[in-house]
């Protein structure tokens, strides 16, 4: 009899978790959004799918990536059990609890009334009573416009095939007055739709998950479960948040409609040199013209009470060390502007990823590279990650404060501009991408990092705790910031 019983021991069923060690493929439906999921340079990225990827990779399988039309495509295909997660950008809803498992993603998101700005401003739901809002398809509003209306609630309209991009450009054309969104998704759009104004969130924030099959076993959601708390445990999670949706906050409304204004009216007279010279320097034009749009808006006559001038806010001593003689000749300061950040870019350890690394580079531009390296050992000494920005970023105000500058190499600093500063340059980044390249969807700046030219230069290893050259002697005294050792 115990033969007969590991026969049909042996014939048992396979676990979700098994059935995807033996394929070797880790199935996974998706929508096209910058919250969720997006090509960008020929590769994938994205929040989740960048989370997928980790997943995938620590089960030892690939990860399979089909494209839905929206969300009620993702529910269907996860209902029939044709994928193994769901990435739809959703929160746990009431409807969610029988037929899906869901695992948080670890970011959250609210729901949102927004409306064009001619529209009546609405308080509250009821002030919404008989209006029609719009919304995506399947998404997280529904219920709870039903839940929270007092008076005879509004009308719903829900749009099928339509993501959140489309939504919002209803609502600044004026074709549509209200609508509702999901608050990431806003974020990440609403820099581009200055006509849409937010009104007022309907719940408070609730972490938005990954949708599994009600046909798997709980195998597969268990292991899940498991490694978003490691990613949470090492981090990974909080630098792919700060990655992702760490610079949103820099383009109000004011300051969205002067930047949209400057991209039609003053970036086309230089948008040739940005290219050339970007080319020349081996990196995005659009990085470029960020930094430029940052320094001085653009405005080829700016002058700081400091003396530093031109589009791309030369010091004198850094234009004569580059080669350039009239900081206030357009052409010349772009020039400049690209030799120098390929100069600074090159002094960041490589050993630091992108696109951490060009963040890093950033703030050495704005800060100078002894600055932004006291920061690094300040992280150090705290325990925290000197290569990582989202750590590094912390530290950088603590340079304006005595009880910390005066530990430091380089002393005193004005700590809290290079992080506002790498911040605004990323947002304008992210839009001139949009702007220039319609199909795109942009999230935080150059996922690849910089292509740079001339592969053969090595950053120095600053962190490293065994001596380094020292390549300050060839520098003029304010380029001079690069320590031998950390």
């Amino acid at each position: 009899m115990a033969p007969a019983i590991v026969i049909l021991a042996g014939c048992s069923r396979p676990t979700t978790l098994q059935e995807v060690k033996q394929e070797g493929v880790l199935h996974v439906i998706t929508r096209v959004a910058p919250s969720i999921y997006y090509q960008a340079k020929d590769e994938q990225t994205g929040y989740d799918f960048e989370l997928a990827q980790l997943f995938a990779d620590e089960l030892g399988v690939e990860l399979r990536v089909r494209v839905a039309e929206d969300n009620s495509e993702i529910l269907s295909v996860l209902s029939r059990n044709y994928a193994h997660i769901g990435l739809a950008g959703l929160t746990q809803r009431p409807d969610f609890e029988h037929p899906y498992r869901a695992v948080p993603v670890g970011v959250s998101a609210q729901s949102v009334i927004v409306y064009h700005k001619e529209a009546p401003a609405p308080e509250t739901i009821d002030d919404l009573s008989s209006e029609t809002v719009h919304m995506l398809a399947d998404s997280n509003h529904e219920h709870l416009l039903d839940n929270n209306a007092t008076a005879p609630g509004p009308i719903i309209q829900k749009h099928p095939g339509l993501d959140a991009a489309g939504l919002l450009s209803r609502v600044e054309s004026g074709e549509i007055h209200y609508a509702a969104i999901a608050s990431n998704e806003l974020d990440l759009n609403h820099v581009f739709f200055p006509k849409v104004y937010e009104a007022f969130a309907l719940n408070e924030p609730q972490d938005l998950v990954w949708l599994f099959p009600p046909e798997q076993d709980k195998t597969l959601v268990q292991a899940a479960r498991g490694f978003m708390e490691k990613m949470q445990d090492n981090g990974t999670i909080a630098q792919l948040a700060e990655r992702f949706y760490g610079h949103l906050d820099r383009l109000n409304y004011v300051g969205a409609r002067t930047f949209m204004h400057h991209v039609e009216n003053r970036l086309p007279r230089y948008q040739s040199l940005f290219k050339d010279y970007a080319k020349e320097s081996g990196m995005d034009w659009r990085l470029l013209a960020a930094i430029g749009y940052q320094e001085s808006h653009w405005r080829p006559n700016a002058v700081s009470p400091t003396g530093v001038r031109g589009l791309m806010m030369l010091t004198r001593t850094t234009a004569k060390y580059i080669g350039i003689n009239n900081r206030l000749d357009a052409e010349e300061s772009i020039e400049g502007g690209s030799r120098y950040f390929r100069m600074v870019h090159k002094r960041i350890p490589d050993r630091i990823p992108e696109p951490d690394r060009t963040w890093f580079a950033l703030a050495s531009y704005n800060v100078g590279f002894g600055h932004l390296e006291d920061a690094r050992r300040l992280a150090q000494s705290a325990g925290k990650d000197p290569d990582r920005w989202m750590d590094v970023k912390e530290f950088l105000p603590l340079l304006a404060q005595k009880e910390w500058y005066t530990k430091t190499r380089f002393g005193y600093a004005r700590g809290h501009e290079p992080v506002v500063y790498v911040q605004n340059i990323r947002r304008y980044y992210d839009v001139l991408v949009r702007v220039t390249e319609p199909d795109a969807v942009p999230a935080s700046g150059p996922e690849d990092g910089l292509t740079w030219l001339d592969e053969g230069s090595e950053g120095q290893d600053t962190a490293a705790s065994t001596p380094q050259p020292d390549l300050r002697a060839d520098l003029p005294p304010e380029l001079r910031l690069i320590p031998p050792t950390l």
